[in-house]
């Protein structure tokens, strides 16, 4: 059995499923993969299906009803990942923005530099992004650049969705208080982690737009993170947070 699991929620990702799975399996070092998709009516479901009769014991699929978020995705996953004894969890994206590639890398930053939390970051060796226009990095770094101002945490790429946990820190921060669905979700995990005591280290990654499929990014996934950076620093003075162990 494989130490980590690799998280990837899809919604109307047929065209990024099967290809993202067999990049992730082509790896050198073994990985297993979760999928979690929110009723597609694409068919990605049924993709996965297929290839599990190829991949068995190493990809799973869990069904939701229909898009309940990018959050409760994740911490489905992770609910799951904790319960069949996953040392490593990953979050990654289905549509090739992050590079299967760089898993090992994440692993690494875990396994050889004491990172308890490891993120792919666009932004902690200049600005590596591709095929984005101009307003949507300059949107994303400043995003990034407030979120620091607000709450205090010392990394560049505050948004990020790419990234590898140890599964200490998932049991040890309280999934269930997990506030956020969209875009704010990825703030306040890495946020949550460092209040708990937790190493949160960036690794430098190339970031690319996506090719194939529709980006589920929306101006009301970014009003939730502008906003709830706010809660989040309110909300720190008066929550405890449990502590590393």
């Amino acid at each position: 059995m494989s130490d980590s699991i690799v998280i990837i929620p899809t919604y109307n990702e047929k065209e990024n499923v099967e290809n993202i799975i067999r990049a992730v399996f082509n790896l050198e070092k073994e990985f297993h993969i979760l999928i979690i998709d929110d009723g597609s009516p694409d068919g990605t479901a049924d993709i996965v299906k297929k290839l599990q009769t190829e991949y068995t014991e190493r990809l799973f699929l869990i069904e939701r009803s229909g898009k309940l978020g990018l959050g409760t995705a994740y911490i489905c996953g992770f609910k799951w990942a904790i319960e069949h004894a996953y040392d490593f969890i990953f979050e990654m994206d289905a549509d090739f923005s992050h590079n299967p590639g760089d898993l090992p890398k994440l692993y690494a930053a875990c396994t050889e530099l004491g990172a308890d939390v490891a993120v792919g970051s666009r932004y902690c060796n200049g600005v590596n992004v591709v095929n984005w226009p101009l307003s949507r990095v300059l949107m994303s770094y400043f995003a990034s650049v407030y979120v620091r101002m607000v709450t205090g945490l010392a990394i560049q790429d505050t948004t990020a969705g790419f990234k590898c946990y140890r599964r200490q820190v998932l049991e040890t921060l309280d999934l269930d208080n997990i506030h956020f669905k969209g875009y704010a979700f990825q703030i306040e995990m890495k946020f949550t982690a460092h209040k708990c005591g937790f190493k949160v280290v960036e690794v430098p990654i190339i970031f690319i737009n996506r090719v194939l499929g529709t980006s589920k990014m929306n101006s009301s996934i970014f009003g939730e993170a502008l906003f709830g950076v706010l809660q989040l620093k309110w909300w720190s003075f008066f929550r405890k947070y449990p502590q590393k162990k």
